[in-house]
C-alpha cells in the first residue's frame, strides 16, 4: 500500500483540538494498514518523527430512514504522537566513529487543519 492510501483523513473533534498541544494527531486511516504501514506513512507524507501509534476500529452506528434500519460501516481511527521537539540524532558507525543523522524533521503537522 502507498501511503496515500493509507491515510484516509484527519480526524478533527474537540478531543482530538485539544490533544494538538501534547503532539497526538488522529487519522482515519485504512482498515488493513498495520501501525508500522501508518508510521512509516505518516512520515513520509508528513515529514515528522513519529514516536508512536495507537489504533482502534469505531464501530458503525445504527442508523434509521423512515421504516429502514441500517447501519454505517465500521472505520479504523490511529492517534499518532510524533516529536515535537526533533534535536539531531548521533549514532556510532561501523568503525566507532559518530556521525549525526542528516534528515530534518518538522515539529508539527501544518496541513492538519487546513493552515
Amino acid at each position: 500500500m502507498i501511503a496515500e492510501e493509507i491515510i484516509i483523513a484527519p480526524v478533527v473533534t474537540e478531543k482530538s483540538n485539544d490533544e494538538l498541544q501534547q503532539g497526538k494527531y488522529t487519522f482515519k486511516v485504512n482498515k488493513n494498514a498495520t501501525k508500522v504501514e501508518i508510521a512509516n506513512a505518516v512520515e513520509k507524507l508528513f515529514e515528522v518523527k513519529v514516536l508512536k501509534v495507537n489504533t482502534m476500529t469505531v464501530k458503525g452506528k445504527k442508523k434509521r430512514v423512515g421504516y429502514h434500519v441500517g447501519k454505517t460501516s465500521d472505520w479504523k481511527k490511529a492517534i499518532v504522537t510524533i516529536d515535537t521537539n526533533p534535536g539531531e540524532a548521533s549514532y556510532l558507525t561501523k568503525g566507532g566513529k559518530q556521525t549525526k543523522a542528516t534528515k530534518k524533521y518538522k515539529d508539527s503537522i501544518d496541513e492538519f487543519m487546513g493552515a
